[in-house]
């Protein structure tokens, strides 16, 4: 069986996709756009335009479980209960898993859902005393536990509402690279915490990956994406800004592919701009692959087509857009791979 398909020999992607983050504040309106711009790829949307509970920490953090956080004006802080804070943020993911389900009724398909990954989660949460988890070994441990049971629980709810859908699972790690290199501040920010030891941080994301049985994606849109440490842990496939690629990422980028690692490109801007046509959003990805040697044919089977990071920073018209156009990108690539 290719490391692409699933046991039934169906492959479980499709060929363009967003990262996650929309504009504006309906969730039905939201789901209506994201499901008829992806008939075959469509996702979870996050509206962090509603305000805290509603942003990519708050949102998981209303996941984990007997773990808690409020917010502060620092951002999100360890809680010993439950709070209006967390309430919110599970009760705006649960109008957006009930617009989801409204709009894939008899869908059968690809369905992405996003959730922040342990690292940058470890970044992002301060402990009681104001600085990161990240700087607690044991607060770490003790995170990457109670995020794995609370993904367990979600990918679960989402599976009983489109029992039609083959779930693909992101991870969105933008503070990976930062917490690997020990640039991520501290609390003060004078100094910086410590860099995480590699093979920590391989386990960790392992663990979480092996709580989903299908596929699962690491999205980062910060440089210097590490692939082979992905690749190590069990990701199926890699999100990344492809304007941020230098030909130093080529030999773990190859790599990557030979072994029938998925690439999420993000080729179409993710604020608002002019939109090239949909073959010049991929002339980068076709030249990339001349550059490795690749086979032109297997493009369109290695390559998921999106924006560059999330579009909750563009208008509600060019969101749309941009979603419209990853699509016939992808097409494009499809069709005219050379």
């Amino acid at each position: 069986m290719s490391e692409t398909q699933t046991e039934d020999g169906r492959v479980p992607w499709g060929p363009a996709t967003g990262v996650g983050s929309m504009p504006g504040g309906d969730a039905r309106e939201t789901a209506k756009t994201v499901t008829g711009s992806f008939e075959d790829f469509p996702f979870l949307a996050e509206l962090p335009a509603r305000g805290p509970g509603a942003d990519m920490i708050g949102r998981t953090i209303g996941m984990l479980v007997d773990l808690y956080a409020h917010v502060e004006p620092s951002g999100w802080r360890i809680s010993d209960r439950p709070g209006r804070d967390t309430k919110r943020a599970r009760s705006w993911m649960g109008e957006d898993l009930d617009a989801l389900e409204e709009f894939t009724q008899g869908y059968e398909g690809p369905l992405k859902v996003q959730a922040v990954g342990p690292w940058t989660l470890a970044a992002a949460l301060e402990l009681r005393g104001g600085e990161a988890a990240l700087g607690d070994a044991g607060a770490c441990r003790d995170l990457v536990g109670s995020l794995a049971e609370g993904l367990r629980e979600h990918l679960a709810d989402l599976r009983r509402r489109v029992p039609g859908g083959r779930v693909v699972l992101q991870l969105d790690e933008p503070s990976l690279t930062a917490v690997l290199r020990g640039h991520v501040r501290t609390a003060s920010g004078y100094r910086t915490h410590r860099a995480v030891d590699r093979q920590v941080v391989e386990s960790a994301l392992r663990e979480v990956i092996a709580v989903h049985d299908g596929p699962v994606v690491v999205h980062s849109c910060a440089p210097d994406v590490p692939f082979a440490l992905l690749r190590r842990a069990g990701a199926a496939g890699v999100s990344f800004d492809f304007s941020l690629l230098t030909e130093r990422d080529d030999d773990t980028l190859g790599e990557a592919v030979e072994a029938g690692t998925k690439l999420f490109a993000g080729v179409v801007a993710s604020t608002d701009g002019p939109l090239s046509d949909p073959g010049g959003s991929v002339m980068g990805v076709r030249t990339l692959w001349r550059r490795l040697g690749l086979n032109p044919g297997t493009l369109a089977e290695s390559v998921v087509v999106t924006p560059t990071c999330g579009l909750a920073g563009a208008s509600p018209a060019y969101a749309r857009a941009a979603l419209a156009h990853c699509a016939r990108a992808a097409r494009s690539l499809a069709d005219n791979p050379e």
